[in-house]
Formats: structure tokens, sequence, C-alpha cells
């Protein structure tokens, strides 16, 4: 039986990674510290007696008792909330986290799957994004810690492929969405779906002609899943190239909801980037992958995951005590 470790386990993501592995006959280990992920979103796979958790910081010493044959490495803050919170732990789990799992997998000679993000790109001057092109990154920005840490993390997993010979693999991730999605953790759709369910406007930071691609979690796992069974070790974008504007978006949104909530527009906040669609010619070339679920499909069963949540879920604000993570 294959072993795969998953960091980021609870997070988004890594659930439902968890869940697929699960799916295909391998024996998953679980890995988070919980500083933004949860364990409600793998509760359902504790009694499974192919799958265990470990509750640990990856910045730390990592230990895996036993064979492994596959690390994929989700640890890290995702939403701009929280890494402008903890940026500190957010550029650690980038580069210390990074290091750690590379170092896990060369020992046990392991194939290890890194998740970047579109983020690299920054505020792209080339559009549609290709994996060639090196971005357009404000490095001492608010955004920068984020941006970086993912930057760093490419660099360093190349470094091991290059100087050890360690199999790796590279996902560029472009904006994800799907049941298990934090609903306030600022990301558009979360905040979109929100706003609709208590019956507030919805919010747009700037004049909503920024363009946004959204890839529903289904075909994302799909594209990650492939690539890490691939021979290909260079970066691979993994998203959907239907692109929209954020004004459209949210009038997709009011339609899909059948709310009639206004739209309000407050500032763009700082090296947010206007445009953002993968070109994902190299995904459909090496691995025979394209999205399959239409926006419209997508958005619907997200929305019906939103409305089985609690009054107390819905109108729950962040609290967090991140202090703790900050040194």
């Amino acid at each position: 039986m294959k072993k795969v470790l998953i960091t980021g386990a609870a997070g988004f993501l890594g659930s439902h990674l968890c869940d697929r592995f699960i799916e295909e006959g391998f024996y998953v280990i679980g890995m988070d510290n919980l500083i933004t992920g949860d364990l409600k979103n793998i509760e359902h796979l504790f009694k499974n007696e192919y799958f265990e958790f470990y509750h640990h910081d990856v910045t730390k010493f990592v230990h895996v008792p036993g064979n492994l044959d596959y690390i994929l490495h989700f640890a890290s803050p995702a939403s701009p909330i929280d890494y402008l919170k903890i940026p500190i732990q957010t550029l650690k789990v980038g580069s210390l986290g990074t290091h750690n799992l590379l170092g896990l997998a060369k020992a046990k000679n392991a194939r290890i799957l890194i998740a970047s993000t579109s983020e690299v790109y920054g505020d792209p001057l080339i559009h549609p994004q290709t994996e060639d092109y090196y971005g357009n990154v404000n490095t001492i920005g608010p955004r920068g810690v984020y941006d970086e840490a993912k930057r760093f993390q490419e660099s360093l997993t190349m470094a091991y492929h290059n100087f050890h010979g360690l199999e790796t693999r590279i996902v560029r991730i472009f904006n994800t969405y799907g049941p298990r999605m934090r609903l306030n953790d600022g990301r558009v759709i979360p905040a979109f779906m929100g706003q609709a369910l208590r019956g507030e406007d919805l919010t747009i930071f700037g004049n909503g002609k920024q363009t946004r691609s959204f890839c529903y979690i289904d075909d994302q796992v799909e594209g990650i899943f492939r690539l890490l069974m691939s021979d290909y070790h260079l970066p691979v974008n993994i998203g959907n190239p239907d692109e929209i504007t954020i004004n459209d978006f949210a009038e997709e949104i009011i339609r899909l909801t059948e709310t009639n909530q206004k739209i309000v527009y407050k500032q763009l906040p700082e090296n947010d980037p206007l445009q953002r669609q993968p070109d994902i010619s190299l995904a459909k070339k090496v691995l025979n992958w394209s999205p399959k679920v239409s926006r419209s499909e997508g958005l619907k069963i997200t929305f019906d995951y939103f409305k089985t949540l609690s009054t107390e879920e819905l109108l729950k604000e962040e609290h967090k005590d991140f202090s703790k993570y900050i040194y």
C-alpha cells in the first residue's frame, strides 16, 4: 500500500486531497498545526483505518516513522486575511517548512509535490500567465510575505531536484473554490456568498474591472493528482482559464442567490493583481488535463454547502489568537 503525507491536511484544499488519496487506495498521513485549518474538514476520516493525523507545525523538525512514497506540501496560510495577520509564520512555512519536508523526502526517497500559487506572478504584465513568465512582485509590499514565500519555495524545491536528484513537482494553483472554504477568510467567493446569505451588500474592492478565473475543487484536485503521478518536474499552472470581471461575478452571485443586494465599492488593497488568468496549455499537453466543471455548476454546489451552515457560523467573525505563532 502506497503511503502519502499531506501537510495542511485540515485546510480546504488539503482535506479534499486527503479524500482523493483515500479513494485511490493510499494510506494517508495528514499533518496540520490548525492555525488556519479546521478538524471538521477531516473528522469524517478519523475512523478510517487508512488515515492518521498529526497535529504538528512543519516549520519544526518533521518525523514520520516507516516508509513514505509521496509528500504533498500544502501547509500555508492562503488568504490575505490570514497571511497579513501572520506574516512571519507565512514566510517560515514557505522556507523552513519546505526545507524540512524536502529533507524528509530525501531521507525517505519520496516524491514531493509543492503547492505554489498564481501569486508568484504578482500583478502580471502579461496576460494570460504562462509558466515561463517571471512575474511582477513587490518584495516589500504587504502581499510580499506570501508571494515571496512561494517564490522561494519554488527555488528551494528546484535546488533539491537539481543538486540531490530529488523527484519534485510544483503546482501553481489559481483561484480555487468549493465546499469547506472558510466563510470569513476574505476570498471573493465565500465573501460574496456570506454577504448574500446575511442580506448584506456585496463589497467590491477597486472598480470591479479586475479579473479572476475560478477553478472548482474537484478539477483542481484532479490536476494535482495527475501532476504528482507525471514525469514533469517544472512548474505547471492548474486553474480554470474562464476569466470574468469582479463586477460581472458579483452580478452572477446575486442571480444565483436570488437576492437583491446592492454592490458597494471600497479602496483596492495595495498590490492586488488586476488580472488573473492561467494559460493551461502546458497542463493540457503534459497532463491531458483541463477543467470539466462549469462555473455555474460549481457555484451552485458551493452555495448549497454554505446554506447548510448555522446562523452562528454565518455571523462568526475571525478572532483567532495568532500571537503564539509569531516568533
